[in-house]
């Protein structure tokens, strides 16, 4: 399975991205661009590319501040603002040449996917939200998520990775089922890498007054057809909000994954592959 990897430049910052499929100069399939949660990265979202990479050349990428896709020293002049994210990904596109895409997203990304699907409608064939929905807003609740976050990336070390078990508790509350030890690891890696302004920054602009105001907008704006899956036991984004989210828009088809939490593109796989593969193909 052909696998290329690289940097470009993207208003102003170096993205890390990698093609998973045949060079798209030899057969010409359609293409699937995949966008990562908070502090993730391209590499959760491997196993799903390759296994779909038989019908889609799949384009992953690091989000700006996150993983391989490191700010550079001269600070651009980007806020963290989920739109921007979106703007970062039409500019990727514009520098690989593509002009229409399909697009598969989980959690945050989720939300820069939507965010990118109502601004540029004419650029998207079909978009999967993985995980994400409506939230309601309470200020003593977003103050406290806030303020716990700060801490949770103020301090964070390299020896933790070294310390026994500590995959295990660090993934234990986005998840229902085991994954492997490996993926664990990567995720922990990757929450330890993540620049300290763009993981903040991000933890305000996703869990904020204004995104409670705008994503309900946004669901109901998109005009192309929207799978939403949610995981039955995720207790990140409960599945409700993703069916609320679902109901403002004719266009989302909405399904919740059984005994499956935040990743349920890892802990169900086959279920997963199968729900996307169905509406891809419908």
């Amino acid at each position: 399975m052909a696998q290329t990897s690289g940097k470009i430049n993207v208003r102003g910052v170096e993205h890390y991205y990698e093609w998973i499929g045949q060079p798209r100069e030899k057969e010409s399939k359609p293409i699937m661009v995949f966008i990562h949660g908070w502090a993730g990265s391209t590499r959760y979202w491997r196993k799903t590319a390759q296994a779909l990479s038989d019908r889609y050349n799949c384009l992953l990428y690091d989000l700006r501040g996150f993983g391989r896709s490191k700010l550079p020293e001269i600070p651009v002049n980007l806020s963290y603002d989920l739109e921007e994210y979106a703007e970062d990904l039409r500019g990727l596109l514009d520098a690989l040449n593509i002009e229409r895409t399909y697009i598969q997203s989980h959690s945050m990304g989720a939300s820069v996917a939507t965010l990118f699907t109502t601004m540029y409608p004419e650029r998207v064939e079909r978009v999967i939200l993985t995980c994400n929905g409506i939230f309601e807003y309470d200020e003593r609740a977003f103050t406290a998520f806030h303020r716990f976050g700060g801490y949770v990336v103020k301090f964070r070390y390299p020896w933790f990775l070294k310390v026994p078990f500590a995959d295990q508790l660090f993934m234990a509350r986005f998840l229902h089922r085991p994954i492997s030890k490996i993926d664990r690891v990567a995720f922990l890696e990757d929450f330890i890498i993540a620049d300290y302004e763009a993981a903040l920054g991000t933890i305000y602009t996703s869990v904020s007054k204004k995104a409670v105001e705008t994503m309900p907008q946004k669901f109901a704006e998109i005009a192309v057809p929207t799978l939403l899956i949610s995981g039955e036991k995720d207790i990140i984004i409960p599945a409700e909000m993703g069916r609320i989210a679902a109901e403002l828009n004719k266009n989302i088809n909405y399904v919740s994954i059984p005994k499956t939490a935040h990743f349920p593109m890892l802990e169900d796989e086959s279920t997963y592959l199968a729900t996307v593969r169905d509406f891809l193909g419908s």
